[in-house]
């Protein structure tokens, strides 16, 4: 187990994990300095590449925006997403998860769960292959969006999945949109850290996606908190930026490379 995998085991019940996505060095950058793990999600599928579901994402893409991740990484943990169709049995997860940790340097890899899964964790983790589990809402298994956990059916079903996951060897896992009782709940029975999102303050940790938390997705449920609305930032300096150009202002002499 590395150092920083038990620096996030450490904190559990201690101090609260701060996590975000990141698909660039020059993000990642930034995101290293205050995060404690950095996700390289699938959700670059919507957020970049404009796609339906997560599920188009290939393995080919996750690990390209990884190696530009990697380069912004120095103390974070970085953990990157499987998409589902890199991960359909345990000899294609292994294959593709050494791939990704050979090509990408990261420190772990996260598998979302379907509730069949667990020995696909369980394999990756005895092959020294560090594993974030992931329940709830799983975008890769579910199409509907619904939050988990309302009724004692599911509050039970969440429950063992977790303690599965845990057993199966995860080192954390995240709940996506979990009703707060049973976060607080599977927090308190679990070893492992919890990281939450729009799954309330009762897990041991916090992910959300950084270009929603930057007003530049779109997308804001109402788990999501906007920090700032960068997209009307960026608007209003590609507008300025226009403008200058039609109007000769810029480029000026002081922009000039060279001569007068």
């Amino acid at each position: 187990m590395s150092k920083k995998i038990k620096k996030i085991l450490f904190k559990k019940n201690k101090k609260k994990i701060v996590c975000l996505t990141a698909y660039s060095k020059n993000i990642a950058k930034i995101l290293d300095k205050y995060c404690d793990i950095i996700l390289v999600g699938d959700s670059m599928a919507n957020v970049l590449y404009g796609m339906k579901d997560t599920n188009q994402i290939t393995i080919q893409n996750i690990i390209q925006h990884s190696i530009s991740v990697k380069k912004g990484v120095k103390k974070s943990l970085l953990v990157i997403d499987m998409p589902r169709n890199a991960c359909r049995n345990l000899k294609q997860a292994k294959k593709n998860a050494k791939l990704v940790i050979k090509k990408t340097k990261c420190d772990a890899v996260k598998v979302e769960s379907n509730n069949k899964n667990f020995d696909i964790i369980r394999g990756l983790s005895k092959s020294n292959i560090p594993v974030m589990g992931h329940i709830g809402y799983t975008p890769q298994f579910k199409k509907k969006f619904k939050v988990e956990g309302k009724n004692k059916l599911e509050e039970q079903r969440l429950i063992k999945e977790a303690k599965l996951i845990q057993q199966a060897g995860a080192f954390s896992i995240v709940l996506e949109c979990v009703t707060p009782n049973v976060a607080k709940k599977i927090t308190k029975m679990l070893k492992i850290p919890t990281i939450g999102i729009g799954s309330s303050i009762f897990c041991d940790g916090q992910i959300l996606v950084t270009d929603d938390l930057l007003g530049l997705s779109g997308f804001y449920p109402k788990f999501v908190k906007r920090y700032i609305n960068l997209n009307s930032v960026i608007d209003k300096a590609v507008k300025k930026y226009s403008k200058e150009i039609k109007t000769k202002v810029f480029p000026n002499k002081k922009n000039f490379l060279y001569g007068k």
